[in-house]
């Protein structure tokens, strides 16, 4: 009877996912509609997909197909993906498959991590997804492992540690498979870390290699840091790059610089605030883009990198794309790190503009006043212009959909000592906030070129959620208060909505399967801005962590 129930078992599992994942498929991820197997819906990070059954005219009749109660009451930030009909996705402490068309669940491995790690975590108990090839599932965890799950089973193959939570170090990235490396980043800025991105053998955990963001005092770069403070320097790189397999080169984000009090590190303190372009196999760094030298606002950068083919100019140009957490969105030529744009999206004060030629920001005296110790109301706060929730680029229109914020800070350094795994700041945090007036947040239709709004959706709370946006002329974002909504591409109209039950700070995502459009979304209250806003119109939001799977009524 043993066999029987083993043989049926196996039966069942061969059902899903019968092939491996290939780099192939990898790379043609962003027009694959019957799969997402890509963390932004395809290495270029545009969260677009050409699937138009779900429009302007039928998504008024969206309605639940099933939900998953992911059994865990922490901020849901992961963004699903799907392979074959199974849909993969992870919590801090789970890692989960179940059948995409029906919800019910085919395997679920717990994560497991020392009760003492989220001390040591900035700004909530997450995790943002997964990446699948070969028939693996790949992730990492909050007390800084990498780990290789079979994709049919959830059976762990290997687990590599990255680094030491007792240093301050932790992991909520989800990882980047590109030209057959797993490459991962690390979170820890804050806590007097010196960030890095690993590369790992998919097939055997073995670290490849091993990039730092810190350079050291011998090193390009290393110049830029005076004495010691290299060493303390932060730099994390906690949100996933993009990938151009034709020019076989990754592009990551680099996190703020440690600590916030820039008086302490004088110098640009390359590489944080900045991008690299590095090379998949080898990590070696091809060319880097700084954005905020010197930073003293935690304008850290690491949020999505998207990648274009558009005209700049009358001429076709590979562009990457950034709505920079310091307010500028920002367009570079990506096969060398030129600067072709760089205008403000929200409202900014710290600087007038940004040189085209020399690339640096132009700073005003309120970055001025704030290295010199005085106390400034800064626009954006440090939360930025926009957060890490990623923005979407859809390419028929040209346009890119970013949940913006609409207030500023209140910034004044002090004084700081590091001692290892302790918060290494130096920013007084008794006031942080300059709210202003009207909404606090907007949902945003944004010119890359000129960082012009087209339409803008406001919120009284701000929005936190990844977009997605769709050849249907549909823009899917989320609410902390819980409403899965969708907009008008063109004008911003809000074209329906639906309550989840908790707030939605997850990364929504498309596919087909059975000439069915499915949506699907993470819903689950927490993250940055609940825990450090202090607004208490989210007291009534309940916990609750789900995953919602929606499709038109017939």
């Amino acid at each position: 009877m043993r066999r029987i129930a083993l043989a049926a078992s196996l039966v069942i599992l061969a059902s899903y996912g019968a092939s491996a994942q290939t780099t192939d498929q990898l790379v043609k991820g962003a027009t694959d509609t019957s799969n997402v197997l890509n963390y932004g819906m395809g290495y270029n990070l545009q969260r677009f997909s050409t699937l138009n059954q779900i429009n302007k005219d039928t998504v008024k009749n969206l309605v639940p197909v099933w939900n998953y109660s992911l059994n865990d009451d922490r901020s849901e930030e992961s963004q699903p993906l799907v392979y074959q009909g199974v849909l993969y996705v992870t919590t801090h402490n789970a890692t989960i498959a179940v059948d995409a068309k029906t919800g019910k669940q085919i395997w679920k491995t717990k994560v497991e991590y020392p009760a003492e790690t989220p001390r040591i975590v900035c700004c909530g108990i997450i995790n943002r997804g997964a990446a699948i090839y070969d028939g693996k599932l790949f992730r990492t965890t909050l007390d800084a492992n990498v780990i290789a799950l079979d994709a049919k089973t959830g059976k762990e193959l290997w687990r590599q540690k990255a680094a030491d939570i007792k240093e301050g170090y932790s992991m909520t990235v989800a990882p980047l498979v590109a030209d057959g490396v797993v490459i991962t980043g690390i979170s820890g800025a804050e806590f007097g870390t010196r960030g890095f991105i690993d590369g790992w053998d998919p097939a055997t955990g073995k670290k490849l290699w091993r990039t730092y963001s810190i350079p050291t005092p011998d090193e390009p770069g290393g110049d830029t840091w005076k004495g010691d403070t290299w060493k303390l320097g932060g730099g994390s790189t906690w949100i996933t790059g993009s990938y151009d397999a034709e020019l076989n080169t990754v592009y990551w984000g680099i996190g703020n610089p440690g600590p916030f009090n820039s008086a302490v590190r004088p110098g640009d303190n390359l590489y944080t605030c900045s991008v690299l372009a590095l090379d998949p196999k080898t990590g070696k760094i091809k060319w880097h883009y700084q954005f905020s030298p010197n930073n003293p606002f935690d304008y850290d950068s690491v949020a999505e990198m998207v990648l274009a083919d558009m005209n700049v100019e009358g001429k076709p140009t590979k562009v990457l794309m950034d709505a920079n957490r310091n307010g500028f969105f920002y367009v570079l030529d990506r096969t060398n790190g030129k600067l072709l744009a760089a205008n403000p999206y929200v409202n900014v004060n710290w600087a007038t503009g940004v040189d085209l030629k020399t690339g640096r920001p132009i700073e005003t005296d309120v970055v001025k006043d704030a290295r010199d110790g005085k106390k400034v109301t800064v626009y954006p706060s440090i939360l930025g212009g926009k957060n890490w929730e990623p923005m979407s680029f859809n390419p028929q229109t040209g346009l890119a959909y970013a949940n913006t914020l609409a207030f500023g800070g209140k910034y004044k350094s002090e004084p700081v000592t590091f001692k290892q795994g302790e918060w290494y700041l130096g920013m007084d945090l008794t006031d942080p906030w300059e709210w202003g007036t009207g909404p606090r947040g907007h949902l945003k239709a944004i010119d890359p070129m000129t960082g012009k709004a087209k339409w803008e959706a406001p919120s009284d709370i701000p929005r936190f959620s990844g977009v997605l946006s769709t050849a249907g002329g549909v823009v899917f974002s989320g609410q902390l208060t819980g409403e899965f909504e969708a907009f008008d591409a063109d004008t911003g109209k809000k074209l329906w909505q639906f309550q989840t039950g908790s707030g939605i700070e997850g990364q929504p995502i498309t596919w087909q399967q059975d000439g069915v459009q499915y949506v699907a979304v993470t819903s689950g209250y927490g993250g940055v801005y609940s825990l450090f806003s202090g607004d208490e119109r989210l007291a009534k939001v309940p916990p609750g962590g789900s995953l919602w799977v929606f499709a038109v009524k017939n």
